[in-house]
């Protein structure tokens, strides 16, 4: 409930409402009025939806933004991606995926697509420590789809980055999916 968080936090009832209000829309929480708060399980179908949502955007992306691309800024991009696969921190893991991304998108030109992109990234926040600590706990373990998507990118090979970029991710996803219906109790079969 906003008034305990307050509470306990020892803050004004404004501050919780204004972060309640922030983590429903990212989808962390299902908010009820005068019930309060829950948190929203990790959902196989919402993993998948997104991923789907997330390559068309992408796809959307790689071209417009490649002729504003300086080697600079495929160097960073490389070097982010190389940081992803080695952080053990979820937060860094997201953080460097976001800069990532804001190479590309704000590149791209088209804000729109990156503000829709940045929303989607921003539901995905919750699946990192599910990648990071136990899917892919080790930097060995991890894929390397920003890698792969730089690699080909940079030689202005559109088709062949995002090909290569989505094999992995949807490889990363599919094992997302199957842990996760993994842990979903059976439903019941009226």
């Amino acid at each position: 409930m906003e008034a305990d968080l307050a509470e306990q936090f020892h803050v004004s009832r404004s501050p919780v409402r204004e972060a309640l209000q922030a983590l429903e829309s990212e989808g962390t929480l299902l908010a009820t009025p005068y019930a309060g708060a829950l948190l929203r399980p990790l959902s196989a179908a919402e993993a998948s939806e997104i991923a789907e949502i997330r390559l068309g955007l992408i796809s959307l992306a790689l071209k417009p933004a490649h002729p504003h691309l300086a080697p600079a800024h495929f160097d960073l991009a490389y070097d982010l991606a190389k940081r992803i696969r080695r952080t053990k921190s979820p937060r860094e893991a997201f953080e460097c995926n976001r800069r990532f991304w804001d190479i590309i998108f704000e590149n791209a030109e088209r804000p729109i697509l990156w503000e829709m992109f940045q929303k989607l990234d921003d539901r995905m926040t919750r699946y990192y420590p599910l990648l990071v600590k136990e899917l892919y706990p080790t930097p060995e373990s991890r894929p390397r789809q920003h890698e792969a998507l730089i690699e080909w990118y940079r030689k202005g090979e559109f088709a062949e980055a995002l090909r290569a970029f989505k094999k992995i991710y949807l490889e990363m996803v599919d094992r997302i999916v199957d842990h996760l219906e993994a842990q979903e109790p059976a439903k019941s079969v009226e």
